[in-house]
């Protein structure tokens, strides 16, 4: 996979000159207010399959997320927990959902509580019902509402959803409040980088790999591969020499923006090669991160990062932060 992007000294420096739109905070705050106001039922937690596993005990969750709509989780605690965790709460990457207890093991067996959030519409356990104009897309959930000005893009039920999960985390057993990491690969670090960006000071860190939804302007004019090119290919059959409206809904979901207001250590990753996420869109957001940050540069990278390198990477990042979990008898 060749070069295809900016050289590195020029990445470190890159701006993308992104104007936020007009209303963003007012936007963010309305929405929130809304899936708050409407939270009911309360979470829901009860045994999940547990896959013969003897180290991690399972659980299956429901949380109110957009408009009060039911969201599927797994509580993942080490087995035997007794006290509060500090606890990781996991996005997904594009076009995948929850999957199964046994595809996230790493940080429960680490001494982690992991809540791992399920994607609206992607998985198989959180429908996504749309409403109102935008039923008119390429393929996958990029395009889903583009033609509406904002109120309908399906990434404002994501990521609603997704900043419901730490709203209602420190209500589930043995999390602690007061240590929740966000974090996620792809779209799950797109993802975890706007909860950064709006929840606050209830992250006490956050990482994400190779993020997804950065610059999405840039990601349509030269990714060759993945999600962006199902915007190209939106622009291409539907607004041709438009284009301004698209972006202009997009605008409001653009992880540029939310870095600019998350402050939490924030640990991000790129791979130098990636085709997916150009390595200018997560550059883009990394330079206008509000917190202390550190980027991890995989050279011949390509949208895997690190690959399996990056969980020792994680697990030091944590440990770095002073985010070690307590011993569990």
């Amino acid at each position: 996979m060749p070069l295809t992007d900016l050289p590195l000294g020029q990445l470190r420096v890159y701006d993308a000159a992104l104007a936020e739109s007009s209303g963003f905070d007012a936007f963010w705050q309305d929405t929130l207010a809304q899936a708050r106001a409407a939270a009911e039922p309360h979470p829901t937690v009860h045994p999940g399959p547990q896959h013969s596993l003897t180290a991690v005990d399972v659980y299956d969750v429901r949380f109110p997320g957009w408009r009060g709509r039911p969201v599927a989780a797994w509580l993942l605690l080490p087995h035997g927990a007794k006290e509060p965790l500090p606890t990781v709460v996991t996005y997904i990457g594009y076009s995948g959902g929850r999957g199964l207890p046994t595809d996230h093991l790493l940080f429960p067996c680490a001494g982690y509580a992991q809540l791992v959030v399920d994607s609206r519409g992607q998985g198989h356990d959180t429908p996504d019902h749309g409403e109102g104009p935008g039923t008119q897309w390429v393929e996958g959930f990029m395009t889903r509402g583009i033609d509406d000005p904002r109120h309908h893009h399906y990434c404002r039920r994501l990521i609603t959803d997704c900043v419901r999960a730490v709203d209602c985390a420190p209500g589930l057993p043995h999390v602690d409040a007061d240590r929740i990491v966000v974090q996620g690969a792809s779209q799950g670090g797109g993802l975890a980088l706007a909860v950064a960006g709006l929840a606050g000071e209830q992250v006490a860190t956050l990482w994400c790999d190779v993020p997804f939804l950065c610059h999405f302007r840039r990601g349509a004019d030269i990714a060759s591969d993945g999600p962006y090119v199902e915007l190209a290919r939106y622009l291409c059959l539907h607004t041709r020499d438009q284009p301004e409206r698209a972006f202009a809904t997009l605008n409001h979901f653009d992880g540029v923006h939310f870095a600019a207001r998350a402050t939490a250590p924030a640990l991000f990753s790129v791979g130098l090669m990636d085709p997916v996420c150009p390595p200018s869109t997560i550059y883009a957001s990394y330079n206008r991160y509000a917190g202390l940050k550190d980027i991890r540069v995989w050279p011949y990278g390509d949208h895997g990062g690190g690959y399996g390198s990056s969980s020792g990477e994680h697990l030091h990042w944590l440990r770095h932060t002073g985010l070690s979990p307590l011993k569990v008898s």
